[in-house]
């Protein structure tokens, strides 16, 4: 039987030098990790519009943040141009997935709308030609979006759902709550749907806020929660006249609450009275 050899305890120094190696490996590791979440965010980022449009009367302000792990990148998105009328067009919207694929088709959609939106201005019909658009390109993705026209000759908003979460809005009198418009299906399922319109002058100044559900929805959080506590913040902020940058990131802040992983992204249009 053959006797083994005890072991010989490390000496100081070589202790030394296993936990500096450690140490070392750990410090590249979390540069690595580092750098792809630089990378995920950047890539995002550059999908997303530099700027927004801007009339009298209307105030507009956006935020997103990416998702917490890493290069699960999200399909999160917001955007705002001029539509061939001079009014205004805005969508905000996400793609199904969180992976490089959900974010580059994240950006066809937004693109989409914007091409589809240089030939009608009605919600409705650019949400079912996105919809046939999508469809057409057969991803096997879908997404959920809204889309607003604001005309600010007739302050006047018009908005159309495809499976998105509900706006809020809020007046400086005190009025305000989730929007409880009717909705589509998210684009890219069903050919020939039909998304309705809702149309709503805006005679008293106040707040129209979207969201994607990385904002009001976690874990251990309902929907439904996280909807009331953005309401609640939205109208507390049209009476006390907050500006839409910082009401867009009071808004973000709600994530705290559902402590979530997605990505996320907030659209604030504060209006003046008509």
């Amino acid at each position: 039987m053959t006797r083994r050899r005890p072991l010989r305890p490390a000496t100081a120094d070589e202790m030394l030098a296993t936990l500096g190696r450690l140490t070392d490996r750990a410090r590249q590791g979390a540069e690595r990790q580092k750098a792809r979440v630089e990378l995920a965010e950047a890539l995002q980022r550059s999908m997303l519009p530099a700027e927004l449009p801007f009339v009298p009367g209307l105030r507009v302000a956006a935020r997103y943040t990416p998702a917490r792990n890493g290069l699960d990148i999200g399909g999160d998105w917001y955007d705002g141009f001029v539509l061939p009328d001079g009014s205004l067009g805005f969508s905000i919207g996400d793609v199904q997935g969180h992976d490089v694929e959900a974010a580059a088709f994240m950006g066809q959609v937004r693109i989409g709308l914007r091409a589809v939106a240089t030939a009608t201005t009605d919600p409705g019909e650019v949400l079912r030609r996105a919809n046939e658009l999508l469809l057409s390109v057969n991803k096997g993705l879908f997404a959920t979006c809204s889309f607003l026209r604001y005309d600010p000759v007739a302050s006047e908003l018009q908005s159309a759902r495809a499976g998105h979460v509900p706006a809020v809005w809020a007046t400086v009198d005190g009025q305000g709550g989730v929007v409880e418009d009717e909705a589509g299906v998210p684009l890219g399922i069903l050919p020939g749907e039909v998304y309705p319109v809702a149309s709503r002058r805006l005679s008293t100044g106040g707040a129209f806020v979207l969201v994607t559900d990385g904002v009001v929805e976690g874990p251990s959080y309902p929907i439904e929660a996280g909807l009331e506590a953005v309401a609640a913040l939205v109208l507390s902020a049209a009476r006390r006249g907050t500006e839409a940058g910082e009401l867009a990131a009071q808004v973000m802040g709600t994530t705290t609450l559902t402590d979530h992983t997605d990505d996320a992204a907030v659209l604030v249009l504060l209006h003046d009275t008509a």
